[in-house]
C-alpha cells in the first residue's frame, strides 16, 4: 500500500542489548534499523551499576541521539522504542522507555503494540490510587508492576496476566532484561546471541546490522529473563497460541526480516505467485508489472516471475518528502501523492499494466496512483492486492479504529474497481494467504473479523456496525 494519504502504522518497535559493552550505542544502530515501526519519536534507557538513565525525543533516531548524548548512557544493558502513536498522543510523555525511578526498585519499561483492555485497568488503577503523567497504555504497565507483591520477576508475572491485547515488551532493571510477549502471539520478539550478551528486537532485520546470530523467537505468554547468570524462561500464562499478525508480514516488516521462521520477502513473493496463477487461468492479457514501492516490490517480483511479464520499475518513490498526508486542505493532500510519487512515463505509456499493492485502506490513495499511471499514458491498469480486503478495523496497535476508515467495508470488490478507476481489481482470499505463507497461525482479524482477543471497550464499536449492516 502507498505511503502517503493512507498509509497503515504500527505501534512501535522495541531493542535491548543484554550484558554487552557500550550498550546504548548498540541499540542506536538496532532502533535505527526498526524506524520503519515509527518516526515520531525514539528514546533509550540504560542501566550502570544501579543507576537508571535515560534519553528520548520527538523524531528520528538520527535526530534525537548524538554523540555527547550517547555518551552519558552508560552500562552494559539497555533498552530502546520507536515510536508511532496510536494509543495515546505524541506528547514527550508518551515516547518510551517509560522510567519508574522508585526508591525501592529501579525499572524501565518499552512496549510496542496495545493493550486492548487499557481503559479498564486504567480505570481500576486510578482507584486505587495511581496518578498517570500521560494518555499512553504502556504506561499501566509501570502501575501495575509496582503495585505487585513478591520479587520483580514474580511481579511481572502478575502485572501481565491481567493484561490482554497485541503486544511486545521489554523491562530494564538492576536485575538485567526482561522480554515479554503477547499470549497470543499476536506481535514478533525475538532474540540473538552477540558476543557473551544477547539482543532482543520486534525484527530480526536489526540482528543482521549488527551481526547477531538469531537464536529463537520469544514464545506468546512467555517471559525471557537476561541477567549475569544466563538467561532464564518462565511464564505468566499457559496454553498459548501464535496468531501472528498477517499485516506483519504483508506490509510492517521490514523484507529481511524472519518472523516466527518465515522470512517475510519469501512470502511476499509467494503472495504474488498465487495472484499470477490465478490470473493465467482467467487469461488476463498485460505487458508489464509494476509494485507500489516499497512494500509491494517483493509480491509484484514474484507475480512477474510466475507470469512472464517482465518486471518494471514504473512507480518510483521520493524518500526525502515529509508526511504529506497530514496536509490541512484536500488540495495539498492529492499534491502529497505526486510529490511522494512519480509515474516513469517511457515504461508505463502504452503499456497494459499489473499494478501490485499491498493491501487498500481508504482507497484514496490507490485512486490517485491509477490516476497518475493513466496519465502517464497506462492503456490498462490492472490493480491486484496481495491481501484480503480490510472489512474491519484493528485494534491491536494498527491504527485504524473505526469502519467508517475502510472503503471494504463500504464496498464490495466491482465498486470499489469502479471507484479506483481501475480495469480490473482483484483482492488475495484469506485461505490463499494462508497457503502462500504456509502457516494457520495468522490473525486475519481485519479481514474476517475473527478477533483473537476479547474486545472489551472497543466491542460496542463492532456491535454497532454489525447492527447497522443488518
Amino acid at each position: 500500500m502507498s505511503e502517503v494519504l493512507e498509509e497503515l502504522h504500527e505501534e512501535c518497535g522495541v531493542f535491548g542489548v543484554c550484558h554487552v559493552e557500550d550498550a546504548a550505542s548498540l541499540s542506536y544502530y538496532g532502533l535505527h534499523a526498526l524506524q520503519h515501526r515509527g518516526q515520531e519519536g525514539c528514546g533509550i534507557a540504560s542501566m550502570d551499576h544501579g543507576v537508571l538513565q535515560a534519553h528520548k525525543g520527538k523524531g528520528l533516531v538520527s535526530e534525537v541521539f548524538y554523540p555527547s548524548v550517547m555518551g552519558q548512557l552508560k552500562g552494559d544493558c539497555a533498552i530502546g522504542h520507536v515510536r508511532y502513536s496510536t494509543a495515546g498522543g505524541n506528547e514527550i510523555e508518551n515516547v518510551q522507555p517509560l522510567l519508574a525511578n522508585l526508591t525501592k526498585h529501579k525499572f524501565a519499561v518499552a512496549h510496542n503494540g496495545q493493550i486492548v483492555n487499557a481503559k479498564e485497568m486504567r480505570v481500576y488503577l486510578e482507584a486505587q490510587g495511581s496518578i498517570f503523567q500521560g494518555s499512553s497504555d504502556s504506561e499501566i504497565i509501570l502501575h501495575l508492576i509496582q503495585r505487585a507483591k513478591g520479587t520483580f520477576l514474580e511481579r511481572i508475572k502478575q502485572a501481565f496476566s491481567l493484561l490482554e491485547g497485541a503486544y511486545a515488551c521489554l523491562i530494564l532493571s538492576e536485575e538485567g532484561v526482561f522480554a515479554i510477549r503477547d499470549h497470543n502471539g499476536l506481535r514478533p520478539l525475538s532474540y540473538a546471541q552477540f558476543h557473551d550478551g544477547y539482543l532482543i528486537s520486534s525484527e530480526s532485520c536489526a540482528f543482521d546490522v549488527l551481526s547477531g546470530t538469531l537464536d529463537k523467537d520469544v514464545e506468546p505468554g512467555e517471559i525471557v529473563w537476561f541477567h549475569p547468570n544466563g538467561v532464564t524462561h518462565d511464564r505468566y500464562r499457559n496454553a498459548c497460541e501464535t496468531h501472528m499478525c498477517a499485516m506483519e508480514y504483508i506490509y510492517f516488516a521490514r523484507p529481511d526480516s524472519v518472523i516466527d521462521g518465515i522470512n517475510v520477502h519469501e512470502a511476499r513473493v509467494a503472495t504474488g505467485v498465487c495472484m499470477a496463477k490465478k490470473d493465467k487461468m482467467a487469461h488476463l492479457q498485460a505487458d508489464i508489472v509494476i509494485g507500489v514501492p516499497d512494500s509491494s516490490t517483493s509480491a509484484a517480483i514474484g507475480y512477474a516471475k510466475e507470469s512472464g511479464l517482465p518486471f518494471e520499475m514504473g512507480l518510483i518513490k521520493n524518500r526525502y518528502v515529509g508526511r504529506t498526508f497530514i496536509q490541512p486542505t484536500q488540495k495539498q493532500r492529492e499534491r502529497g501523492v505526486r510529490m511522494k510519487l512519480s509515474a516513469i512515463e517511457p515504461i508505463v505509456s502504452g503499456k497494459r499494466i499489473v499494478m501490485i499493492d499491498d493491501s487498500i485502506v481508504r482507497g484514496t490513495t490507490s485512486r490517485r496512483i491509477v490516476q497518475l499511471l493513466k496519465e502517464a499514458g497506462a492503456l490498462e491498469v490492472h490493480v491486484r492486492i496481495a491481501s484480503p480486503a480490510i472489512t474491519y478495523p484493528c485494534f491491536y496497535g494498527v491504527d485504524t479504529s473505526s469502519f467508517e476508515e475502510l472503503i471494504s467495508a463500504r464496498m464490495n470488490e466491482q465498486e470499489l474497481c469502479a471507484y479506483l478507476k481501475a480495469d480490473s481489481l482483484s483482492f488475495m482470499e484469506i485461505s490463499d494467504l494462508v497457503s502462500s505463507y504456509q502457516t494457520e497461525r495468522l490473525c486475519t482479524a481485519c479481514f474476517n473479523g475473527a478477533y483473537t482477543t476479547g474486545l472489551f471497550s472497543y466491542g460496542d464499536i463492532i456491535k454497532t456496525f454489525l447492527s447497522h449492516k443488518e
